[in-house]
């Protein structure tokens, strides 16, 4: 049997023992997203006080866990078109951190969007699962992978203005430091933190269906529902394959996964805050997204 082929049977059999032995932590997760949410940071909307203190913050976590970046302090910044009188330019910036890869120069991009839309007729659109959530998962993987060397490069990019059009993974792709070809998949991250039916969604493997064996193998011992679908073309608004940061890698022919979870009552609403968000399901969904990234990182793809 040749290694790859070894490899691969040594992972079908031990993941369920490796795996669910890891987690990330809670404490810190929920600090994040309590702070990336609050009402200091106004909504984070670009170009405000509130997004810049976002960005600092996503900063100061990547350099205490020691990642690299190809970006000037992490830094991409980038430009976003006026959108309309009510929507004018300015400039964006990713926040981008780099984990080296132990055996392979191929690179799994982990997104999250850390913007949102601010203030609104006068009220605070704090965004905790739209998505402080995401982009607090996205840390926390950050976090673990700092202590756990990947196989694979992992980048982690915390993107800007993803409500102004999908802004910052446009720029991120467009400035990419490594030639496309290099990565393997997207792994985006957005609204991951509450769900009344108790299930998170992986989006893309209609597209990508070599990617659902391994999903569907991680989640047989999750504590939450992993579903498919939302990626089936002609379905309107029911089809997600481009409604976030993920959807610029796919129009790249670059393979995603989605997680995210169905719109909610204070979507986009001045009440998607903190205090209601379900703390366990978000902790259960973001151990769920660590143990595929785990599981893919331990194959060639």
């Amino acid at each position: 049997m040749n290694l790859p082929k070894a490899f691969a049977l040594l992972l079908y059999i031990t993941l369920p023992f490796v795996l669910y032995s890891q987690e990330v932590q809670k404490d810190v997760l929920l600090k994040d997203i309590r702070f990336l949410s609050s009402p200091q940071l106004e909504g984070r909307k670009p170009f405000t006080q509130g997004n810049l203190q976002a960005r600092e913050y996503i900063k100061h976590r990547f350099d205490s866990l020691g990642l690299s970046s190809q970006f000037r302090e992490y830094t991409q910044f980038f430009n976003i078109p006026e959108q309309g009188p009510e929507k004018p330019g300015g400039q964006g910036a990713n926040v981008v951190g780099f984990i080296p890869g132990q055996e392979s120069s191929k690179i799994i991009v982990i997104t999250a969007h850390f913007d949102h839309l601010g203030i609104v007729d006068g009220k605070i659109f704090h965004g905790a699962d739209d998505n402080a959530s995401g982009t607090a998962g996205l840390l926390a993987l950050a976090a673990y992978f700092s202590r756990n060397p990947p196989r694979h490069s992992l980048m982690f990019a915390a993107l800007d203005a993803e409500e102004m059009g999908l802004q910052g993974a446009r720029a991120l792709l467009r400035d990419f430091p490594f030639p496309l070809e290099q990565i393997l998949m997207n792994v985006n991250l957005d609204m991951i933190s509450r769900s009344e039916k108790n299930e998170l969604y992986a989006v893309g493997t209609r597209h990508y269906p070599h990617l659902k064996p391994t999903l569907e193998r991680v989640a047989r011992k999750a504590k939450i529902d992993l579903a498919f679908g939302h990626d089936e073309p002609g379905t309107g608004a029911d089809d997600w394959t481009n409604a976030s940061d993920h959807g610029p890698f796919h129009a790249e022919g670059i393979p995603f996964i989605y997680f995210g979870v169905e719109d909610h009552p204070d979507y986009h609403r001045p009440t998607d805050m903190y205090e209601n968000i379900d703390p366990d399901f978000y902790f259960q969904a973001v151990n769920l997204i660590l143990w595929s990234v785990i599981a893919f990182d331990g194959q060639d793809l």
